[in-house]
């Protein structure tokens, strides 16, 4: 019913707003912002500074600085990335130099290459990248846990191979 108007493309010389509306709208339920590409940055575009936004955003090109968001870093084939990045979910397809805290999920998908730390509650790594760094599992955060566990209790229940 309503046409859709979130995407920002940019290239070297194109700032375009997208204004659309697919044949059968009516007929498949609207998607969740959080599922939409709301900016993206070309493969010939180059950013330095801050970066904050909301919603899914896509780098195909050249960034260097900061990136600080509660949506979506998507970071694609041919994107470059040097920056210190804290976001809710990143998915790296490109190149990234540069420490990352994902909130809930990282995705290093082929032919990804991430040169960096990583803090995360979730880790997808496909076969075929290239990660040098460390890793550290967040534990999730439960505001009902009030008691403080021991090594041993955490130990309860627990195999161990000799």
């Amino acid at each position: 019913m309503g046409a859709r108007e979130n995407l920002l493309a940019i290239d070297n010389e194109t700032m375009v707003w997208s204004h659309w509306k697919t044949d059968n709208e009516e007929k498949q339920p609207m998607k969740k912002a959080k599922d939409e590409i709301n900016a993206f940055l070309g493969k010939d575009t180059e950013f330095e500074g801050k970066f904050s936004f909301t919603g899914t955003v896509r780098i195909d090109g050249t960034f260097s600085g900061e990136v600080f968001s509660s949506g979506t870093l998507i970071i694609g084939e041919s994107a470059v990335i040097k920056a210190k990045v804290h976001v809710g979910d990143m998915i790296i397809s490109g190149e990234v130099h540069g420490d990352i805290v994902a909130e809930n999920k990282t995705e290093i998908n082929v032919p990804g290459k991430l040169f960096g730390n990583i803090q995360t509650q979730r880790l997808v790594i496909e076969e075929g990248v290239i990660f040098e760094g460390n890793c550290k599992m967040q534990a999730l955060a439960r505001e009902d846990q009030n008691e403080t566990i021991t090594p041993s209790q955490k130990a309860e229940g627990l195999s161990i191979l000799k």
